[in-house]
C-alpha cells in the first residue's frame, strides 16, 4: 500500500452553510428542563486501498475508489436536537463528506404543523471497461478520430466517468385539521462522458458511399464518447383534504430536462482499419458521413395533473377515483443544434404527447370471511407529434416518422376469503387491452416484418396462504396467463400496411424469414410459486421460497423466441445463538432460458444460472468490544448453446466449426467485509472496517482469448478479468452527550 495521503476536494455548499446556522441558532436557544439534550455523533477517520486502478474496477465504480487514490479521508456527522418549547425537532446528517459520494440531509420540523427538509448530494460514476486511443479530445462535443498507426494499445488510456450533483427541497404544512399543503423541489447536474459510438456499412440502403474492396474500406465502427452536460429539474406540489369519510388530493408535477450539448460532431482521418485490421483509405463519401453530427438527447419537459379521491361509503365499503392528465413536449430546433437536412418548412420536431389516464377502485367486506377488491384503468397517449418526411435513400424523400399512439385497458378481480383456522384463499383474475393506434402509413417499420395493432391479456392466480401460529407460515400461488391479439400487419414500405389473415399462406402471407416480435406474439405463461416462514425455536427461523414460471410464444413462424424457463429458489436463516451473538445466512439460485432461432442462421439455448450465497454475524466479546462481518460470494454464468438451422450457409457453418459459437459470459465476485467497534468511553470508540474482494469477468463482449474489443481506428475496450482489492478504514467515533 501506498503512503496515507489526503486529497480533499471538499466543497462547502449553500445547503450545508444554511442548516449549520439554522443548527446552530437552534441549539442556541434555552432548553426547557426535563427535555433530553442535543445528540449529535461525528465520525473521523481514513482508509487505505490497494491494487491499481484495473484492480479497483469493479469494486470502485460507486464509491470513489477508481481513482488514482490509494488513501481517503472520513468524515461523517449526525446532528438531533428535540425541543418541547418553542416545538422544534432538527436532523441534520452528512455522510461520506471527504469522499466523491457525499451525501448532506436536513430536517427540520414541527410535529403536526410543517417541516422543512433539504438534501444535497454527489455521486460519481466510473465505467469499469479501460479505453486506450489516439482520439484527441475524447470526451468532448468534437472529437477527432486518430488512426492508431502502431496498432492496437499503443494509445492512451481515457477513463470514462459521470458525475451526478444533486439538490433538493421539499416544505409541508397543515393549514388546517383537514387541508395540508406540501411542494417538492429537486434539481440535478450530470457531467462527465459514457460509452458512446457510430457504425457504418456502405451495403447498407441507406448509406450513399462506395462498397470495400481491396484498395479501399467501405465499412466503419468507432467509438465516440458521449459527452455530457445537462440538467434535469422537477418539481411537485400537492394539497390534500380529509374529513371524516372523504379524501381528496390534488397534485402537480413537472419534469425539465435541460442539455448544453446538441450534437457530437467528428473529426475523421482519410484511413481506417478494414475489418480484418488493415488500414485502407475509406471508400467514395464514407469520410464525410462519418463526420456527420450526431444528435445528442434534446431538451424537454412535461407536466402532468391528477386528481386522487376516495370515500368510505361504509364501515366495509371504500371507492378510489383518481384522474390525471399529462402533456410531453420536445421542440429544441434543428438548426440552433447544428442539424441539417431537415425537410423544407419543419424547423423542429414539435414532439407533442398528451396522456390521459383514469382509475375506479372498491374495496369491500360484504361478509366477516370475504373481502373483495375491484379495480379499472384506463390510459390513453396521444401522439400529436407532426408527420414529416425525414428519411431518406439514396436522395429521395422516401419515409416519414411514425406516430405512437398507445391506449390500454387494466381490469382487476380480487377475493379473499378467510376458512377456517389460520388459512386464508385468494382468486384473482386480471385483464390488460393494449390498442397501438393506426399505423403511420407515410412510415415505415426496420428489423421486423410484422406489426399488431392490438393484443389482449387474461390472467387468473390462486393462492392459499397459512398465517403464522406456533411455529410456521407459508403460501403457495399458481398463475396463469394468455395473450393474443388481432390479425398480423405487413408493413409495405411507406405505402401503408396490409393485415394478413393467413400469415402462413406463401402468396399472401410473410416471408419464411419474417421476424415477429415477443413482444407482440401470442403468449401462454404459467407460474407456480412457494413461501414459508419456519421458527423450530426461539434461536432459529428460517424463511424458503420457490419460483417456476414458463412461456410459450405462438407466431406465424418456426423462427423467433419459441420459449423460456425461469426458475428461483431461495433460504434465509437467522440464528440468535445468546443475547451478544447473532448468525444470519442465504442461498440463493435462479435459473433462465430462452430458445430462439433464426432463419438460415443459428438456433440457440441461451442459458442463465445465477447462485448467490453469504453468512454473517455479530457479537459482543467484552461489554465495550463488538465485532461483526460477512462472507459473500455470488456466480453468474451464460452459456450460448448454439446449432445452425437447415438452411445456413456454408460460411457460417465453417465459422461455427473454426470458433465452436459464442462462449460462456462468466462474473465471479467473493466479498469479505469485517469490522470491529471498541468503546473507549461511554462517549467515544473507535472502529475498524476491513473489506476484501474478488472479482473475475469473463465477457467476450470485451476480450475473446485475450484479445481487446477493437474499432476501426485502433481504439480498444478491455476489461481486466481478475481483479482483487482490499481496503482498511479507521474511524474515531464521538457522540454527544
Amino acid at each position: 500500500m501506498t503512503p496515507l495521503v489526503f486529497s480533499f476536494d471538499f466543497r462547502l455548499t449553500a445547503v450545508a452553510f444554511a442548516a449549520g446556522t439554522l443548527c446552530v441558532a437552534v441549539a442556541a436557544e434555552d432548553q426547557p428542563e426535563g427535555v433530553p439534550p442535543v445528540q449529535a455523533t461525528v465520525s473521523v477517520g481514513a482508509g487505505l486501498v490497494d491494487g491499481s486502478r484495473a484492480d479497483r474496477a469493479m469494486f470502485g465504480q460507486y464509491n470513489g475508489l477508481q481513482g488514482d487514490r490509494n488513501a481517503v479521508g472520513l468524515l461523517d456527522f449526525d446532528y438531533r436536537l428535540r425541543k418541547a418549547v418553542p416545538a422544534g425537532w432538527v436532523d441534520f446528517k452528512g455522510e461520506n463528506l471527504l469522499g466523491d459520494t457525499r451525501e448532506l440531509h436536513l430536517v427540520w420540523r414541527n410535529p403536526g404543523e410543517w417541516k422543512f427538509t433539504a438534501d444535497y448530494g454527489e455521486l460519481i460514476r466510473y465505467d469499469p471497461v479501460t479505453i486506450n486511443t489516439g482520439m484527441l479530445g475524447a470526451g468532448s462535443t468534437t472529437p477527432q478520430v486518430v488512426l492508431l498507426s502502431g496498432g492496437p494499445g499503443s494509445g492512451s488510456d481515457f477513463e470514462l466517468k459521470t458525475k451526478r450533483t444533486g439538490l433538493g427541497v421539499g416544505f409541508s404544512k397543515r393549514i388546517s385539521n383537514a387541508v395540508q399543503f406540501e411542494v417538492d423541489l429537486k434539481s440535478e447536474n450530470k457531467e462527465g462522458s459514457r460509452l458512446f459510438g457510430i457504425g457504418v456499412n456502405c451495403f447498407s440502403a441507406i448509406a450513399t458511399c462506395g462498397t470495400t474492396s481491396n484498395i479501399n474500406t467501405g465499412w466503419a465502427l468507432l467509438l465516440l464518447p458521449e459527452p455530457i452536460s445537462a440538467n434535469h429539474s422537477q418539481v411537485e406540489a400537492r394539497i390534500g383534504y380529509a374529513q371524516d369519510k372523504l379524501r381528496l388530493n390534488l397534485g402537480y408535477y413537472g419534469s425539465f430536462y435541460r442539455n448544453d450539448y446538441s450534437t457530437l460532431t467528428p473529426g475523421m482521418p482519410g484511413i481506417l482499419n478494414n475489418p480484418l485490421g488493415n488500414p485502407l483509405a475509406l471508400s467514395s463519401g464514407l469520410q464525410s458521413l462519418l463526420s456527420q453530427p450526431v444528435a445528442l438527447p434534446p431538451d424537454n419537459q412535461a407536466h402532468q395533473f391528477d386528481f386522487i379521491g376516495s370515500y368510505a361509503f361504509t364501515g366495509t365499503t371504500q371507492a378510489t377515483l383518481r384522474l390525471g392528465h399529462a402533456i410531453a413536449t420536445q421542440n429544441s430546433d434543428f438548426a440552433g443544434d447544428g442539424l441539417a437536412g431537415a425537410p423544407a418548412g419543419v424547423a423542429n420536431l414539435a414532439g407533442k404527447v398528451t396522456t390521459t389516464s383514469a382509475r375506479v377502485g372498491v374495496t369491500s367486506r360484504p361478509l366477516p370471511k370475504l373481502s373483495l377488491v375491484a379495480d379499472l384503468r384506463y390510459e390513453d397517449k396521444d401522439d400529436q407529434t407532426p408527420v414529416a418526411y425525414y428519411n431518406y435513400i439514396d436522395g429521395n424523400t422516401r419515409y416519414t416518422n411514425r406516430t405512437l399512439p398507445d391506449r390500454r385497458i387494466r381490469g382487476k378481480f380480487q377475493a379473499h376469503w378467510q376458512f377456517p383456522g389460520a388459512y386464508r384463499g385468494t382468486v384473482e383474475a386480471d385483464y390488460e387491452s393494449i390498442d397501438r393506434g393506426a399505423f403511420t402509413a407515410s412510415s415505415a417499420a426496420a428489423g421486423i416484418s410484422a406489426l399488431r395493432q392490438q393484443t389482449d391479456e387474461t390472467i387468473v392466480r390462486a393462492e392459499l396462504r397459512r398465517q403464522m401460529t406456533e411455529d410456521f407460515s407459508g403460501s403457495v400461488s399458481v398463475s396463469s396467463s394468455n395473450r393474443n391479439g388481432s390479425n398480423w400487419l405487413r408493413d409495405n414500405s411507406g405505402l401503408g400496411v396490409t393485415e394478413v389473415s393467413h400469415p402462413g399462406d406463401a402468396s399472401s402471407g410473410f416471408f419464411a424469414d419474417a421476424i415477429f416480435m415477443p413482444t407482440l406474439a401470442d403468449r401462454k405463461r404459467d407460474k407456480v410459486r412457494f413461501f414459508g416462514d419456519w421458527q423450530p425455536n426461539k434461536k432459529l427461523t428460517l424463511q424458503f421460497s420457490a419460483e417456476e414460471g414458463r412461456d410459450r410464444y405462438s407466431a406465424p413462424t418456426a423462427y423467433g423466441l419459441q420459449d423460456t424457463r425461469v426458475s428461483q429458489f431461495g433460504l434465509d436463516f437467522v440464528y440468535a445463538e445468546s443475547f451478544n451473538w447473532n448468525f444470519n445466512g442465504y442461498l440463493s439460485q435462479g435459473y433462465q432460458t430462452f430458445n430462439q432461432s433464426r432463419y438460415a442462421g443459428y438456433v440457440m439455448a441461451f442459458d442463465n444460472t445465477s447462485i448467490n450465497a453469504g453468512i454473517g454475524f455479530t457479537g459482543k466479546i467484552s461489554s465495550n468490544f463488538e465485532i461483526g462481518g460477512n462472507l459473500s460470494f455470488s456466480d453468474d454464468k451464460s452459456v450460448y448453446a448454439q446449432s445452425l438451422d437447415g438452411f445456413a450457409s456454408a460460411d457460417s457453418a465453417a465459422l461455427l466449426a473454426a470458433s465452436g459459437g459464442l462462449p460462456d459470459v462468466v462474473y465471479r465476485q467473493t466479498a469479505m467485509k469485517l469490522y470491529g467497534n471498541y468503546a473507549l468511553d461511554k462517549r467515544s470508540a473507535v472502529r475498524v472496517d476491513l473489506i476484501h474482494q474478488r472479482n473475475n469477468v469473463t465477457d467476450w463482449a470485451w476480450n475473446y482469448n485475450g484479445m481487446p474489443f477493437t474499432y476501426s481506428d485502433g481504439t480498444t475496450v478491455s476489461q481486466q478479468q481478475s481483479q482483487s482489492v482490499s481496503f482498511i478504514g479507521v474511524t474515531y467515533v464521538y457522540r454527544l452527550p
